[in-house]
């Protein structure tokens, strides 16, 4: 056969190259990269799981071809399933199936609390990651407790961004609130605290917030004073005058807060000790792991300095009287001084019986403001911690 050359030109065909063919289409890429490294070069490959895979786990879990799981809920409903996918699925389940009791290689688990439809979808899920949007509109709020029960962090990604971006309104924002703090969505959480300040008339009309006020009263409570909180901040930017004050009072908070971390720090070093000082009885580890109180390289060097000043005396070094300060205002925020391992603790409970009542007002409105501020942000730790100073 002859080839057509621009040497050897054929009648009635030009003399040129024939067009060559198009290159072959990239292929659509899913999943992520992954990068194998050969000796001249690196190779780029795409890992994904096609359509057709996902179909194939699909089927899997619908047939129920050789389950050796049966999976129980509260309403009488039955999901077939197999014990490897579900255990290296989620790690309770993992767990849940060791414990698991049966005939021969067929177990039972049971998952309570949630209606059997979502059941279905949240073990689906498991097999092939898939949902459909219908599914996920009607069970968002049980998946979101399934995924954060049984540590499926993938689902529970899913259903806060399907909330954030739609799913999310007046009429759920407030359970939503409420699990987002149980299930430590802390995003969830403050995407659906803007919307009830936002919507506060409203969302307080619902029952939800009905609900909430007879199971819950104390975070109706917190979420009232972030109302007026925010009506106060309103007003303040409104009125140019107000922001002096509003500086004033965003110091003395911050003052207040790096009081209650001070005293956190010390009870700190006085129980569990800290780097190289704590209690006499406490062996230090070379390789311990770094403190996580911000108070404590402060609070360390002053109570080194304490320990070694000759004038340590109330008024003598303005060192020593920083701690006694400290010391007294541990005292007073202390529950229980009889079990507590901070220094001169009883003593100075002893010593607020024969305070002056101008003394005795001061120490009390700096108590309840340090309460306050700190009860703003969360909740306190060292006073019920200080009630059990056993090494």
């Amino acid at each position: 056969m002859e080839m057509i050359t621009n040497t050897s030109p054929r009648k009635g065909v030009n003399n040129v190259h024939p067009t060559p063919p198009p290159l072959p289409a990239k292929a659509p890429e899913y999943g992520r990269k992954g990068i194998f490294m050969s000796k001249r070069s690196a190779v780029t490959r795409y890992s994904s799981a096609s359509s057709t895979a996902r179909d194939l786990w699909d089927s899997l879990f619908d047939g129920g071809y050789r389950a050796d799981v049966t999976i129980k809920t509260d309403d009488g409903g039955i999901i077939y399933a197999h014990a490897n996918v579900l255990g290296m699925a989620s790690p309770v389940l993992r767990g849940m199936l060791k414990r698991a009791k049966g005939f021969g290689k067929k177990r039972s688990i049971s998952i309570h609390g949630v209606h059997q439809d979502a059941v279905r979808v949240f073990i689906r899920f498991l097999y092939s990651s898939r949902y459909k949007y219908e599914e996920m509109k009607e069970f968002v709020v049980p998946l979101l407790v399934l995924s954060h029960a049984y540590a499926v962090s993938s689902l529970k990604r899913v259903c806060e961004q399907q909330l954030e971006h739609g799913l999310l309104n007046l009429e759920n924002v407030v359970d939503i609130f409420q699990l987002s703090l149980l299930c430590n969505a802390p995003r969830l959480t403050l995407i659906s605290h803007r919307m009830i300040l936002s919507n506060f008339k409203a969302v307080s009309a619902t029952e939800g917030w009905k609900s909430m006020r007879n199971s819950h009263p104390g975070l109706e409570k917190e979420l009232l004073e972030s109302v007026i909180e925010e009506e106060n901040e309103l007003m303040y930017k409104c009125n140019p005058q107000n922001q002096k004050e509003k500086i004033r009072k965003s110091k003395e908070r911050k003052i207040y807060l790096e009081l209650f971390e001070a005293m956190e720090a010390l009870v700190h070093i006085c129980r569990d000790g800290c780097r190289t000082i704590g209690p006499h009885d406490k062996d230090f580890n070379q390789n311990q792991t770094p403190c996580k109180y911000r108070a404590c390289k402060g609070l360390e060097l002053l109570v080194r300095h304490f320990a070694g000043c000759k004038l340590r005396v109330p008024g003598g070094c303005i060192h020593c009287k920083r701690m006694w300060q400290l010391l007294e205002l541990h005292s007073r925020l202390c529950a229980d001084s009889t079990s507590c391992r901070v220094p001169l603790c009883s003593n100075f409970k002893e010593k607020v019986k024969k305070q002056s009542k101008k003394d005795e007002i001061k120490w009390k409105i700096l108590v309840k403001k340090i309460l306050r501020t700190k009860r703003i942000g969360g909740s306190v730790s060292f006073i019920a911690s200080s009630t059990s100073m056993s090494s």
